[in-house]
Formats: C-alpha cells, structure tokens, sequence
C-alpha cells in the first residue's frame, strides 16, 4: 500500500513564552494557523528487511534517523508495538527548510497520518498526537491543524474559533534561524514586552480580523535579529496589510490580508528582500490524505 499525504506547513498568529521547565523546555502559549503551503509525504510498505528508508527532493535535509519523519516512523512502530518495520519514505518539500514555519514537523505528522491507514490501526488524533509529542512539540498540532490554541510545550492542545475568510503571504529572508538557538537567547535575555494573550483570545473568539491582526506578537521578535525583516514588514503594510509578524523562532515574516490583490503587490515588490516567497490562505486540517494506492 502507499498513501499519499499534504502536510501542510502554519504560522503563529501569537507566541509568547510564559516560562521554563525542569526538564530544559519552555512552556508556551501559541496561536497556530495552518496555511495552504505544503509538503508531499508519500509512505510506501515495504520488505520489513530495508526497514525504515527516506529520500527527498531537497539535497539539503538529511534521510537518515536524524529526519524527523524517520524519529515519527519509530515512534509510531514503538507506541503500537508494530515489529514488521518497512516502510519507504519520500519527502517532497515545498515548505521552506528553517523557516519558523514548521516543515520538518508537519513531514512528521504526514508519516504518522500515513502509516496509521497503512496498518489499519484506526487511532483517533488524541492518540496520533501522544506519538507526535514524543517526536516534536509541534507535530501534534501539525496532525490536528487548522486554528488552534497550544501551550505546554505545544502539546495541550484547544480549539478557537477558525480566521474569516483572508490570505497569508509568506516571506523567507534568505537566512535561518536555530531554533534550540533561539530559545537559549530568550533564557539569557529574556523578554521585555508581553503580549495581550487575553485581549487575543477575545478577539479570535469573535473572530474580529483586524483586531486579530492589531494583537498578533511574537516574543522572538525582540531578541532574534533577522536580516531585511524591518524593510519585509514595511513593504507588507504599504500594501495594505491588517497585520504582520514573525512565524516560530524565524526568520519567515507573514502579512494578512482581505485583498489578494493587495498581498500579489506585496508579492512582487518583495523579490529583493526574500528568497521564498509564497501566498496562501488559512486551511482547517494540518495533513489530509490526498491519494491511497492499494
């Protein structure tokens, strides 16, 4: 059997880091979208002798064990107690590589979604996410998608109200950012400004657009340095943005906006300061499986 699944990529609408754990995590509270760019996760049985293999449309991204979709195959085989472990992975990726945007999670959630149709085990999403934890704080809110609210370290997971109608235009500087990086920089500086987490909620419950977008912050924004974001962000609202903000711990920057007129001017005028651009809408599921060969 293979199956093929979209595993969509997501932004932060909010994030804000309200502390750190024992254990070296941090506890978080996110507003996440799921948005309509997507990678490609084909999984195919085979011989359980090859055991788990990996490749990719992208030299860069590693297809050994390090490949967090190969982590999410073991965590998957272990959580089910599953010996007869062959499986063959292809990662097509669109998703920008270390963008903030949550690629390599959502090919993680793609291979879970993937393999629980191919051997028939019928979890629900509360289970697919237990395996998805264990893999990556953000996988299990990549296998759920839509809109979400995440605290914990991503894993408690709750519904809010979905965005209205709009378009994400998404803009990668031509630069990456560590995520582990990152969150040591917060635990050295830490932050000075805290974002209006309930004044947020408020309005996601109402679903009141442009005071979704007036509220949209991310703490990483005051400690991560990333190239053109000040010169990206200015070109976004002269073209009549409602709001932009940083995806993640970076470097990807996203405008919301009512026009898609509006976001393809943006679009154009965007080429000198990002290397991947891209304009999607927000989407109600993190993976949906498009094609199943039998």
């Amino acid at each position: 059997m293979k199956i093929e699944v979209k595993a969509y990529a997501k932004i932060n609408l909010m994030l804000d880091i309200v502390g750190t754990r024992t254990d070296g995590y941090h506890d978080l509270f996110m507003i996440m979208q799921s948005v309509g760019i997507y990678d490609t996760i084909t999984v195919e049985k085979q011989d359980k002798k090859n055991g788990i293999t990996i490749s990719c449309n992208i030299d860069d991204i590693p297809i050994d064990s390090s490949n967090i979709a190969y982590k999410a195959a073991e965590a998957f085989f272990e959580h089910r107690g599953i010996k007869d472990r062959g499986v063959h992975i292809h990662i097509q990726k669109r998703i920008p590589h270390a963008a903030g945007l949550a690629g390599g999670s959502a090919d993680g959630a793609g291979v879970i979604v993937a393999l629980n149709k191919i051997y028939k085990t019928n979890i629900d999403d509360n289970e697919l996410c237990r395996i998805g934890a264990q893999v990556g704080a953000d996988v299990p809110f990549c296998i759920v998608g839509g809109t979400k609210l995440c605290q914990g370290i991503g894993d408690v997971i709750s519904n809010v109200k979905p965005l209205k109608k709009c378009y994400v235009l998404l803009a990668k500087p031509e630069y990456s950012v560590n995520t582990g990086q990152a969150y040591s920089q917060f635990d050295s500086c830490g932050k000075n400004h805290t974002p209006d987490k309930l004044g947020m909620l408020c309005a996601m419950q109402s679903r009141d657009l442009m005071s979704i977008c007036s509220k949209m912050e991310n703490v990483f924004e005051q400690f991560i340095a990333v190239p053109n974001r000040v010169e990206i962000k200015e070109i976004m609202r002269r073209h009549n943005a409602l709001g932009v903000c940083m995806s993640g711990s970076g470097p990807t920057i996203f405008g919301i906006y009512v026009n898609k007129d509006d976001a393809e001017s943006a679009a154009g005028e965007l080429t000198e300061y990002a290397k991947d651009i891209s304009l999607c809408m927000p989407i109600s599921k993190g993976c949906r499986i498009s094609k199943i060969t039998e």
